[in-house]
């Protein structure tokens, strides 16, 4: 069992919104096939400009996008767009490569969520890249009532990855995501209450805030994650305060929570990667070669990439017109074409440059 603490970071450069990283830590690196945890919110757009993510690359990686309020526009170069919405996850795999852009959109006045990455096992390291977009259904306990009014908050859980039950009083609800994974994994968000994302309010719970119990039935085999995003829980004596995480080690197929207040939980899980990963910048690989091999494929892009051109940009899913794959050759190859960001972004910035690569050799890391 391990606390994880977050540490600020800017996202996407100094202009940008600051996120809560819980992974990877010092303390711990992945959660089975979970190797990267960003926590943001609730912000006030007006004062932090809301998200503004130019076009980058990834590899070797998916990442699952999860929203609590405010809405994103994601773009990519498969000729994806879609808003990624509060209670619907968007989950995008990068595999061999892939560039997209994260903006939220005009109308956001707050944002709140995660973002998440998932290591790719070796043997689907290459793979083709995809984008997938799942809404799962609410599994809701209603509030008990008591003698003397309501003894309990209402409880509302969506599993956006792998299977989760609940157990409250008598009552057990299960969900299952229908979402394939590349590896067995647990995504969940619970919601005791009604936690808001006012940027103004506490985010931790008055001492005289009522408490909850509930127990989750999961794979026994599978390490957790436990991030409390408003409010507190306590697992196993260990209390975890807003913006934390806890970390288990897998062991029971049971798991019993207390909630204090109005509280938000996400809930990730998988079984122990079992793999060392080279991660650096927005790539995931094997090795340092991996990494080298990446960033110039993306730098040889980046380079030869101009707003407006008629080759190098993919537009509503195709490519430009009169560029082919094989006469793009050597400009596009692995990552599929640079997003063109629409004019309306007012984007200065139109993709983002890998930065250098530190002077020694990256290193393989695990758990």
């Amino acid at each position: 069992m391990k606390l994880l603490e977050p540490r600020l970071v800017p996202l996407g450069g100094l202009r940008a919104m600051t996120v809560r990283r819980l992974l990877p830590s010092k303390e711990r690196r992945m959660i089975g096939a979970w190797c990267f945890v960003d926590h943001y919110g609730p912000d006030d757009v007006a004062a932090t400009g809301g998200m503004r993510v130019a076009p980058h690359p990834h590899t070797g990686l998916q990442t699952a996008s999860w929203i609590f309020t405010g809405t994103v526009e994601h773009r990519d170069s498969l000729g994806t767009v879609a808003d990624v919405r509060p209670g619907e996850l968007n989950l995008m795999t990068a595999g061999y490569g892939i560039n997209h852009s994260e903006y939220s959109t005009a109308d956001t006045q707050v944002l709140h969520g995660v973002q998440l990455w998932i290591a790719l096992p070796e043997a689907h390291l290459n793979t083709e890249p995809a984008f997938e977009n799942f809404a799962p259904p609410p599994l809701t306990f209603a509030a008990r009532q008591g003698a003397h009014g309501a003894d309990s908050l209402p409880l509302q859980a969506r599993v956006f990855l792998g299977e989760l039950s609940l157990t409250m009083g008598s009552a057990t609800l299960q969900g299952t995501s229908p979402v394939e994974t590349f590896s067995p994994l647990l995504g969940a968000e619970i919601m005791v209450g009604a936690p808001g994302s006012d940027p103004e309010a506490a985010k931790n719970p008055p001492a005289d805030a009522p408490h909850q119990h509930f127990t989750l039935t999961l794979d026994p085999t599978f390490e957790r994650g436990i991030l409390v995003d408003t409010g507190a829980a306590i697992v196993q004596g260990r209390r975890i305060e807003a913006d934390q995480m806890l970390y288990l080690e897998p062991g029971s197929d049971t798991l019993a929570i207390e909630t204090v207040g109005e509280t938000r939980l996400i809930v990730l899980g998988g079984q122990p990667f079992g793999e060392h990963i080279t991660m650096w910048w927005n790539l995931i690989g094997r090795n340092h070669q991996d990494i080298v091999d990446a960033r110039a494929a993306w730098q040889a892009q980046v380079e030869l990439f101009e707003p407006g051109a008629e080759e190098g940009v993919v537009t509503d899913g195709a490519l430009a017109e009169g560029a082919t794959p094989e006469t793009a050759a050597g400009v596009y190859p692995r990552f599929g074409g640079v997003v063109l960001l629409p004019a309306e972004y007012g984007e200065s910035m139109p993709v983002i440059s890998a930065p250098q690569l530190p002077p020694v050799t990256l290193k393989s890391r695990g758990d």
